[in-house]
């Protein structure tokens, strides 16, 4: 069996919070009021305490962006990740990578992100794969919903155990570096 390297994203790879970081850059385009914004910094402190409900806070997130198509929502992200997530990569965050990629370990992104600054985060950390939570897509434009179950607390170790199987990856002898009280569960359940 393969020993995995997990990562989350936000305060981990990257130094800051990118919910945040994606309120800003929409406050800054005009297309975020006031309320919304403040609306958005009550659930990230929640968020921070481990008291939010994710699904209710996913949902009104996801609401923003309802009927953009995949390749606005990819721009609009690649756009968003370059300048605003990129420049804050923790300090450490390129050594543990390459030191698990040395050792011959896989390395995955568990992060309840959207697939696509999933993407991104990827292609900057050079990581194997990405977990991430999923939207839901019909022909072709975003319906404002997700597809459960959401990559967060337990439904990360549902995403990572789907994952282990499909890779043949012994989550005892594997490793998961994060941040937040709400991945307590993924923590116990690696090596």
């Amino acid at each position: 069996m393969r020993t995995a390297a997990f990562f989350d994203l936000d305060k981990t790879l990257i130094t800051e919070n990118g919910a945040r970081l994606w309120m800003q850059r929409e406050r800054k385009l005009g297309r975020l009021g006031l309320g919304k914004v403040t609306q958005g910094l009550f659930f990230l402190l929640l968020y921070h305490f481990g008291i939010v409900d994710i699904e209710k806070a996913m949902r009104k997130a996801i609401s923003t962006i309802k009927g953009m198509t995949l390749e606005e929502i990819r721009k609009e992200t690649h756009d968003w990740y370059q300048e605003y997530m990129a420049p804050h990569a923790a300090s450490g965050a390129m050594p543990a990578v390459e030191f698990h990629k040395q050792q011959g370990h896989m390395t995955v992104l568990l992060t309840s992100s959207s697939p696509y600054a999933s993407e991104c985060a990827v292609q900057q950390f050079g990581l194997d794969h990405a977990i991430c939570s999923a939207y839901d897509v019909k022909n072709n434009r975003l319906t404002g919903d997700f597809l459960p179950p959401l990559c967060y607390g337990e439904g990360k170790i549902t995403h990572a155990c789907k994952f282990a199987e499909q890779h043949n990856v012994d989550l005892a002898q594997s490793y998961f570096y994060t941040d937040s009280i709400s991945d307590l569960p993924m923590l116990e359940a690696v090596g």
